[in-house]
């Protein structure tokens, strides 16, 4: 049960630090206070958390020194009726719920003769401030990134979004973490029942610890085992507030510098924020090679097999003797030799990744080449599989967005063994699959293919976005993602 704190000091002293003992990294102290120093307060801080080289201008150095000036009879009235000028501090009724307010990061406040503990904010954790966004480059555009502080976080959608329609709905995850979970969102274009559903996902599972919004984000996706992710991800605060004038939810975990965002749809994760930064001509050019490239990204080993093994007739004769020219002596079949390479190339990937710094660019690079021309010297693989390979890992890499990519990098592996073994038809089968696959998926009650599907719903202005961007003046009324009738973004006067 709860131990309510009570008006004598020793007591609370005594359950609180039973919470914390053996804690060397909490530091608490007894300080006397009135005029005459005949009453005593109780503080308890994270060593860290407070700023012990200007004690004296923080908020508790300046509720102390005011408290030393008040006789002893007027300590409790001030401390009820008049913290609240010195700093923006909480109330608690519990032991237990002011442990949990001095682990956010704030010092906590017990006065003899006064039966509630006070949250007064300090220092807090350190951490990382706004730092440059490293996984999602554009060429135009803010180019601040989020940090694993998640009031910063919120602080930098706020910063672009300056409406009191933007609410910040607050909840904790992990029985043991009590992770800060914050839904960001403007209340007058979500769709309610959106909200209601990733508030009912999130109170659906209970876990010792959430230190990522990956972990978040795997509960509570409904298809657990589809290799598309139904939350887009970023780490872009411009993004994330592109995001919620769509009427869509941003999802900020405490100690993650990566958001969620919902609901998700293929053509989301197509998109970037320079696309609307830049003209319309380049964006749209841009973005229908990256349409390619996923399609790409999953199929042309595939392609490359089924041509080569049962095809051959479509191909101009004088690439195909090209091709069996550089076939000559490799001693794999065709199929094996594809999947030894990419297995290869997808080794290097995460091998770059690991290693620190410019090194892991430099093996990615240097390792691949090094690779792919040792490969062909000796015989082991023909030139146009390292052709192939690497043009199918470019694909990938233009894919915007990391864990959309991770999907056709899965199911890449899927088609080349059906393609291996059974041509076109194997193709058709795989494109099939995955059709039917995505047609009956949906991220938070929206179509995965919208706004392919489902694009009279909105009145088909969704598909002026999709392939091409259309000029700004076109795109007059907001996505399916938003409610009816907060649906007009732009109005030409």
């Amino acid at each position: 049960m709860p131990k309510k704190i009570t008006k004598n000091l020793e007591e609370n002293i005594k359950n609180y630090e039973i919470l914390f003992s053996d804690c060397a990294d909490i530091k608490k102290r007894r300080i006397k206070v009135g005029t005459k120093l005949k009453r005593e307060c109780y503080i308890a801080y994270i060593e860290v958390a407070l700023n012990n080289t200007e004690w004296k201008e923080s908020a508790i150095g300046k509720l102390l020194t005011t408290l030393r000036t008040l006789p002893e009879e007027e300590l409790i009235s001030y401390v009820k009726e008049n913290t609240w000028d010195i700093s923006d501090s909480t109330p608690f009724d519990t032991i237990e719920d002011a442990a949990q307010g001095m682990l956010t990061g704030d010092v906590i406040f017990f006065l003899e003769g006064y039966e509630k503990a006070l949250k007064i904010p300090d220092l807090g954790y350190p951490g990382r401030g706004v730092y440059e966004v490293e996984s999602e480059k554009v060429i135009r555009g803010s180019n601040e990134g989020f940090s694993e502080s998640v009031k910063l976080n919120t602080a930098l959608i706020r910063k672009r979004l300056r409406s009191p329609h933007v609410k910040v709905r607050e909840s904790f995850a992990g029985k043991r973490t009590h992770t800060n979970v914050d839904l960001v969102y403007l209340k007058d274009l979500i769709h309610p029942e959106v909200l209601e559903e990733i508030e009912k996902r999130l109170q659906e599972f209970e876990i010792d610890g959430t230190l990522d919004s990956g972990i978040i984000e795997q509960l509570t996706e409904r298809k657990k085992y589809s290799p598309f992710p139904q939350f887009q991800t970023t780490q872009r605060p411009d993004r994330a507030a592109m995001a919620i004038l769509e009427g869509r939810i941003v999802l900020l975990s405490d100690n993650s510098p990566v958001a969620l965002i919902l609901p998700a749809t293929y053509n989301s994760f197509i998109q970037t924020s320079d696309d609307y930064y830049s003209r319309w001509e380049i964006a749209s050019f841009t973005r229908v090679l990256r349409y390619v490239a996923s399609f790409l990204a999953m199929t042309f080993p595939g392609l490359y097999l089924a041509m080569t093994n049962f095809h051959t007739q479509i191909l101009p004769t004088d690439l195909l003797l090209s091709l069996a020219a550089s076939r000559q002596g490799v001693p794999f079949p065709a199929v094996i030799e594809v999947l030894l390479m990419e297995l290869a190339f997808e080794l290097l990937r995460e091998a770059g990744v690991r290693l620190p710094g410019a090194n892991g660019n430099t093996i990615g690079i240097v390792g691949g080449l090094i690779i792919g021309q040792a490969a062909v010297d000796a015989n082991i693989v023909s030139p146009i599989v390292v052709i192939v390979v690497a043009l199918t890992a470019l694909c990938s890499f233009a894919v915007p967005n990391e864990e959309f990519a991770t999907a056709f990098r899965i199911l890449k592996f899927g088609f080349i063994l059906v393609c291996g073994y059974l041509g076109f038809f194997g193709f058709l089968m795989g494109i099939m699959a995955v059709l039917i696959h995505l047609s009956h998926l949906e991220s938070f009650g929206i179509p995965y293919l919208a706004p392919f599907v489902g694009a009279d719903l909105n009145g088909y202005q969704d598909e002026r976005d999709t392939f091409l961007r259309l000029p700004l003046k076109f795109l007059k009324k907001r996505s399916l993602y938003t409610r009816e009738g907060a649906r007009t973004r732009l109005k030409l006067k």
